[in-house]
């Protein structure tokens, strides 16, 4: 089962980082982004995502009452997992009672959200099976939302998708892939297909870079906390 998100964040362009991330990730596939409370409403009542990433400072409304909407209504709503940059704890006490199944702080990356909604996969999986629910079946169900999963084995590199991610690593910018196939001197799709594997495995981050007129430029970094551990 494909599990359809939606993406509400008045950046739209942090929305689209969120999409296209949410797209990398097995299982999941981004269904829409809205930057307003009322497009929010809007897309879930048109898309019936099963799952909401909602920010909590929107511009027309707080994000909380988008959430508690949620709640009220007749038929079944979406689970939410709230993603901002409020830290107060009135406001993460105020989303859990109204239901969300988790509370992601910014700025996080990629390895954080794909550990997050692999969780809420798993956690989805076993809690929609039909039958009863034994004590431990309840614990297993609380704790499988309390916080990422275990992370899977590290998977092996070869020589040169590690010649690319130290390309990355080392550029005092952050990298499009016509300047990594420049300076490594291979083909600019060739460039495009590592830095999407070495995306899609959480080792650099993705950013666009809008100009003037058309489509936004991908650029990958390697994430903050990775560029922190080799000063």
């Amino acid at each position: 089962m494909t599990i359809r998100t939606l993406v509400v964040d008045d950046d739209y362009r942090v929305a689209a980082i969120h999409a296209a991330s949410i797209d990398r990730i097995p299982g999941f596939r981004c269904a829409g982004t809205a930057q307003t409370a009322r497009d929010a409403r809007k897309a879930v009542a048109e898309l019936r995502p099963e799952l909401v990433l909602l920010d909590i400072y929107l511009p027309d409304e707080d994000g909380l009452s988008v959430l508690k909407g949620l709640r009220s209504q007749d038929a079944p709503g979406p689970d939410c997992i709230v993603i901002t940059a409020s830290r107060d704890l009135s406001t993460v006490r105020t989303a859990m009672r109204l239901g969300a199944v988790y509370y992601l702080v910014k700025p996080f990356g990629l390895p954080q959200l794909r550990a997050q909604l692999e969780a809420y996969r798993q956690w989805r999986a076993r809690a929609f099976r039909p039958g009863e629910a034994d004590q431990t079946t309840v614990d297993t169900l609380y704790s499988m939302l309390r916080g990422p999963a275990p992370s899977a084995p590290a998977e092996v590199l070869t020589p040169t998708m590690k010649n690319v991610l130290e390309t990355v690593r080392r550029s005092p910018v952050a990298l499009a892939a016509s300047g990594l196939a420049a300076q490594l001197g291979i083909s600019r799709p060739t460039a495009q297909r590592y830095l999407n594997e070495l995306h899609r495995r959480g080792l650099v981050e993705l950013s666009l870079e809008y100009g003037n007129a058309g489509r936004p430029v991908h650029r990958y970094a390697v994430p903050a906390e990775e560029v922190t551990k080799t000063v």
